[in-house]
């Protein structure tokens, strides 16, 4: 706990220098991750598996499900799993980092295998609405108390309303996960924080990924309890600069803190911790402490339903 504070994140891709998604992940390796994460006041997690050959992804969430059953420091911070995609949206800008050869429509299956590699810790799963046919697979999701979340994805108003109607509570990284210029009006953003009152809209408070001002303007327009802080963190968080990987591809990370893969401009996961989210909420949005512990603390385990 830093300053009274611990932190819950829906969303660690990896920290530390530690990359969640690598193959080869050992038990030593998420052990300094989830040391670090706790020394930098997070009290818990949920583990972020991306993108991949649905095998490999089988294979990562295995590992992560067998070495918190070995570690009792990992069990601790390890709350449960969060599956960002394969379902997601195929068009450069909104797929993102996410590479475009394993990125398929739903498929009930494969999702099934998923989830029975997690062992029963899946937590929430990212999907674009506009890929799961009539919705089936948020339903099947939703009707195992599993969160459904949109990300990557550019549903239109009626395809986000439906998908709301069947269950879906939340969107991941508004404000990316979208190509760097839209329609003015008619996008994602826009469409999401419409429907504030029945979605959880969660962002990512890092300065770079949503300039504060903007980021400002979100959160009122939504309102403090329909809004989440998570950071979409990846090994270079509570890390140097450097190169580093996420799954099978390799990032650079400046001395900004931005994150990207070599000669692109989209971003691919972020640099930042929640205790610099905080930070960041206090001070360069002037959030109250009460509020900002509302976004990174009481907000996300709400979301789960834990009190």
């Amino acid at each position: 706990m830093i300053n009274g504070q611990s932190y819950f994140d829906l969303q660690v891709n990896g920290y530390g220098g530690i990359d969640f998604n690598q193959t080869n992940l050992t038990l030593e390796d998420l052990h300094t991750a989830c040391n670090k994460l706790k020394s930098d006041g997070v009290s818990g997690i949920l583990a972020t598996i991306i993108t991949a050959d649905i095998n490999v992804m089988r294979g990562r969430l295995q590992n992560i499900v067998e070495f918190r059953n070995q570690d009792p420091l990992v069990k601790e911070m390890i709350y449960g799993l969060h599956i960002e995609g394969p379902f997601i949206n195929r068009e450069n800008g909104y797929r993102g980092a996410h590479q475009k050869k394993y990125i398929s429509e739903t498929n009930i299956d494969d999702m099934r295998s998923l989830l029975d590699s997690a062992g029963g810790l899946t937590k929430i799963v990212t999907l674009a609405p506009e890929v799961d046919s009539k919705n089936k697979l948020t339903r099947v999701l939703t009707d195992e108390g599993i969160v459904v979340s949109a990300g990557h994805c550019n549903p239109s108003m009626d395809e986000l309303k439906s998908a709301v109607d069947s269950g879906l509570s939340m969107i991941t990284h508004l404000g990316n996960g979208c190509p760097q210029e839209l329609h003015r009006h008619e996008n994602i953003i826009q469409r999401a924080l419409s429907l504030k009152n029945n979605l959880s809209l969660c962002f990512i408070a890092d300065g770079i990924h949503i300039p504060f001002y903007a980021l400002k303007n979100y959160i009122t327009t939504a309102g403090i309890e329909n809004c989440i802080i998570t950071t979409d963190a990846m090994a270079a968080a509570g890390a140097k600069p450097g190169q580093y990987q996420l799954s099978n591809i390799t990032l650079e990370v400046g001395e900004d803190g931005i994150v990207k893969e070599p000669g692109k401009d989209n971003f691919a996961g972020s640099s930042v911790t929640m205790k610099q989210s905080f930070k960041n909420l206090t001070e360069k949005l002037k959030l109250t402490k009460e509020d900002a512990r509302k976004l990174t603390i009481h907000n996300p385990l709400r979301a789960l339903g834990i009190k």
